[in-house]
């Protein structure tokens, strides 16, 4: 079965995009499977306060757009040569290919490497996205999940 296509595209994030990442990262379901949220995320005054310093950083922060509606975020943060990537994509548009999509062109946009991915150790759905994106696990290490309130396990990905 074919998968159908989507137009998948970043651009600067704009202040209307801020109430729908809030929306979407308090998706109880999406938090639960990202484990590692930040605990502004349940606060808007904090939520926006968190995302005003991201947008004012150095950092490369990006809206994800699907057929030119906002679906989710993704990020390349950090100290130079520890650099990280992160990704949001809205629930109902996981197992699409979209994630895939929307990390390959934040990489196009950002040259350097290494850079550094991590995911939770079951969350399958996002280490496939990095992989598929050329990043390779490099270690097994765990770190405290705010969204499941315990420490897990987790992968740190690579991609030279």
């Amino acid at each position: 079965m074919e998968r159908p296509s989507y137009e998948v595209a970043l651009r600067p994030v704009h202040d209307s995009d801020l109430p729908v990442f809030f929306r979407q990262m308090n998706d109880p379901e999406s938090a639960r499977v990202a484990a590692f949220t930040s605990p502004r995320t349940a606060d808007w005054e904090l939520f926006q306060g968190h995302w005003d310093r991201i947008r004012n950083s150095s950092d490369v922060v990006r809206t994800v757009l699907v057929d030119g509606d906002v679906i989710g975020s993704a990020a390349v943060y950090g100290e130079p040569g520890e650099r990280e990537v992160t990704y949001w994509i809205d629930r109902a548009y996981w197992g699409r290919g979209i994630a895939t999509a929307a990390l390959r062109a934040l990489l196009a946009e950002v040259p350097e490497r290494p850079l550094y991915g991590r995911a939770a150790a079951d969350n399958a759905g996002s280490v496939r996205v990095l992989e598929k994106c050329g990043f390779a696990v490099t270690a097994r290490e765990s770190g405290y999940a705010h969204a499941r309130g315990a420490e897990i396990p987790e992968y740190v990905l690579r991609l030279d």
